[in-house]
């Protein structure tokens, strides 16, 4: 536990960027069919695609919930081509796989060391099965014996864990952060009743190191987690954001898009403008009459990688080509998520990045 006086930002810590050097990625195996109704026969496979490019450039932790799934994962992952040495695996249980809403946020200081911030994890506020991943953080701290800091609030004058997903929130490496008021500030799918903005800004800046934050309005349409900022707006650079944009105003995704545009249009950094590159959005992905929250916007940037979903779309080149522009060192990546996205998440809900 933290004290007052020992927060993350006053020993120097820091989240940094996702485009700084990893020491690994940390994934969840999949394991409950019940988060793909019906279609859960393909995610193993489209996870051993994620997992063989992954194992080409960094490490790969590996969550699953027991010996036998261990071996499960192994021999799809053995038959699919991955680097199996550079595969570590972990037997925690987990209630879901998207270890970047219920995994650790690692925070790093100037001299190297990396520590781990843990946040409480409540399903998005939607569902009941959460106390397994809620323990994620702790084994990972145990087991890498790091420093663990839990972010507190003041409510009513009490203190309270506070509740924060990893997609809720994006960050540049130098002091600033995006998040929508959809998932952090509305009364639907609450997370911190009685906390309000500037006490969660106060949050941000005493544990993560955040000296700007950018609220956007709302997530894009489809999304249960109610309005996760890594399916809309991106950092790609210290001063650039990749917003997701859809120009077709009979979309549901057009206003808010717009809206969204003009606040960053309108954010200054350090006097100046930030350099916004749009990114454009597939055709609406529809499956047993639901709308999905597919987006291009929840890739991943691994060490000279980048993983982009794509979904059989005319934009899907669009996308990826402007996502290379900004990473011009980097390999980028397609990888079909028009099966993995029933899921109702994609790429970087499913990762978790460790500092170097």
């Amino acid at each position: 536990m933290s004290t007052e006086q020992q927060t993350p930002r006053s020993l120097g810590y820091r989240m940094p960027a996702e485009w700084e050097q990893h020491s690994a990625t940390w994934i969840a195996w999949p394991h409950n069919a019940e988060d793909w109704p019906g279609k859960f026969q393909p995610i193993p496979w489209v996870y051993s695609e994620i997992v063989r490019n992954l194992s080409q450039v960094e490490d790969v932790n590996i969550v699953v919930n027991d010996a036998d799934a261990e071996k499960r994962a192994r021999r799809i992952l053995l038959r699919s081509g991955a680097n199996i040495a550079r595969l570590h695996f972990h037997h925690w249980r987990t209630d879901r796989i998207w270890l970047r809403d219920s995994g650790p946020i690692f925070v790093r200081n100037a001299e190297g060391d990396v520590a781990i911030t843990d946040w409480k994890f409540n399903a998005w506020a939607k569902y009941s099965n959460w106390h397994n991943d809620d323990m994620l953080p702790k084994h990972v701290a145990e087991l890498q014996a790091m420093r663990s800091f839990q972010p507190e609030a003041t409510v009513d004058g009490e203190q309270h864990r506070v509740v924060l997903e990893g997609g809720s929130i994006d960050v540049n490496g130098s002091g600033a952060l995006l998040t929508t008021e959809e998932c952090l500030l509305s009364e639907v799918q609450q997370r911190n009743s009685g906390v309000d903005r500037q006490q969660l800004e106060q949050v941000f800046s005493d544990y993560l190191g955040i000296a700007q934050v950018l609220w956007l309005n709302r997530g894009c349409a489809g999304d249960d987690t109610h309005g996760h900022v890594d399916d809309i707006a991106r950092f790609v650079a210290e001063d650039t954001i990749l917003l997701a944009v859809e120009h077709n105003t009979a979309d549901e995704n057009h206003l808010p898009s717009a809206e969204n545009l003009d606040r960053l249009r309108a954010a200054r950094l350090n006097g100046k403008p930030w350099k916004v590159v749009e990114l454009p959005m597939p055709s609406p992905v529809v499956f047993d009459n639901q709308r999905l929250p597919a987006s291009y916007a929840n890739f991943y940037i691994a060490n000279d990688l980048v993983l982009v979903p794509t979904f059989n779309d005319a934009n899907d080149r669009i996308a990826l080509n402007t996502i290379a522009d900004q990473f011009p060192s980097r390999r980028v990546i397609g990888i079909h998520c028009g099966d993995f996205i029933w899921g109702l998440g994609a790429l970087h809900c499913m990762t978790q990045q460790e500092p170097a």
